[in-house]
């Protein structure tokens, strides 16, 4: 049976939440990717909390020329970083939501390890 690129992207996702968790002290970092724009969640799972986001939805408010490329991608990470630090949260556990690890999805964990994150 030959599935579509998203229905392989879902089946991955369920594969990968099979294994991982947020909490409170670590909270999940998942990313989500869209045609237009990159957007990046701090999650505690065991509290069904959204501790923090992050998109060029939200940067392009404030960045002129922010698109849902590579740069606009480590953007996101820097800025999910920043709002980490805030919350005092060092360390998350990276959910790249069933997307390879290419591309995008590794310029946010690039940028949010620059703005001192830690996997």
């Amino acid at each position: 049976m030959k599935y579509s690129k998203n229905e392989s992207r879902q089946r991955r996702k369920i594969r990968i939440r099979k294994k991982i968790s947020g909490t409170a002290a670590r909270p999940r970092l998942v990313v989500y990717r869209s045609n237009l724009h990159m957007y990046a969640q701090l999650i505690d799972d065991a509290a069904g909390l959204t501790l923090a986001a992050a998109s060029t939805l939200t940067l392009a408010k404030t960045e002129a020329g922010l698109h849902c490329n590579i740069a606009g991608a480590e953007m996101v990470g820097r800025e999910i970083a920043r709002l980490a630090k805030e919350k005092d949260i060092t360390s998350v556990v990276f959910d790249r939501n069933g997307y390879l690890y290419h591309g995008r999805i590794k310029a946010i964990a690039d940028g949010a390890r620059e703005g001192g994150l830690e996997f």
